[in-house]
């Protein structure tokens, strides 16, 4: 389990009350903070430092978020590193862009600090998901094994045919990650023939029904993310 003191998370936003506002917040909560206000200096910060967490505001003089995103996920140390965009903007073509070029997640501005740091750590909970058994993965009360290919909910197990499994493998993977429905189509039905676009919703709708509503989150325009 990663320890929240040694947690870097790195904002880049060209606004400077925005970046002492969210540093304020961040630090308060126990991260350790570095800032910048451009995309160029967010890459050899990046490169350097080596952050858990990059919050990147879309909208910025010369190199913009969405291209300051492109260019981190394709150096070595980086890729896997976590981003999420924070923008006024909440058009969804900007968001698919987003996540096409390897964004994590998108928030919205003005944000309230209670909410920023609830997204920031729900965000976070993947580097602790990162270090259980690759066999099992819990989440509350509910438990995913792998090597049995069983989900139960409290003491039940809940029955789920292959492709729902691995949907839900999917979603859980990347707590709070928004997978596009052309990435879910890709990895759960591969090269298998769908048969029209309703296919995802319905899988998706009966792991609501079996798991929870709560839990799986639609994004208007995207695709879907796993919440608990």
């Amino acid at each position: 389990m990663h320890n929240k003191s040694t947690i870097k998370i790195l904002l880049v936003d060209d606004e400077p009350d925005i970046i002492e506002f969210l540093s304020y917040n961040l630090r308060k909560e126990g991260f350790e903070v570095l800032s910048c206000n451009n995309g160029k200096d967010a890459i050899e910060i990046a490169k350097k430092e080596l952050p858990q967490l990059i919050v990147l505001d879309v909208m910025m003089p010369n190199i913009d978020g969405i291209e300051t995103c492109r260019e981190l996920r394709e150096i070595k140390g980086l890729n896997n590193v976590l981003i999420t965009f924070l923008t006024a903007r909440s058009e969804d073509y900007t968001q698919i862009a987003g996540f096409d070029v390897g964004a994590d997640d998108y928030i919205t501005k003005p944000i309230k600090p209670r909410v920023f740091i609830s997204r920031i750590k729900a965000l976070l909970r993947r580097l602790n998901l990162d270090n259980k058994e690759t066999n099992g993965t819990v989440f509350g009360d509910i438990k995913i094994d792998l090597e049995k290919h069983s989900v139960t909910k409290g003491n039940i197990e809940i029955n789920l045919p292959k492709k729902e499994f691995k949907l839900f493998v999917l979603l859980s993977s990347k707590p709070g990650k928004v997978f596009t429905r052309e990435y879910i189509l890709d990895h759960v039905w591969g090269d298998e023939v769908v048969v029209g676009d309703r296919t995802i919703d319905v899988h998706i709708r009966k792991l609501r029904e079996k798991i929870g509503d709560d839990y799986f989150k639609t994004v208007k325009g995207v695709g879907y993310k796993f919440d608990f």
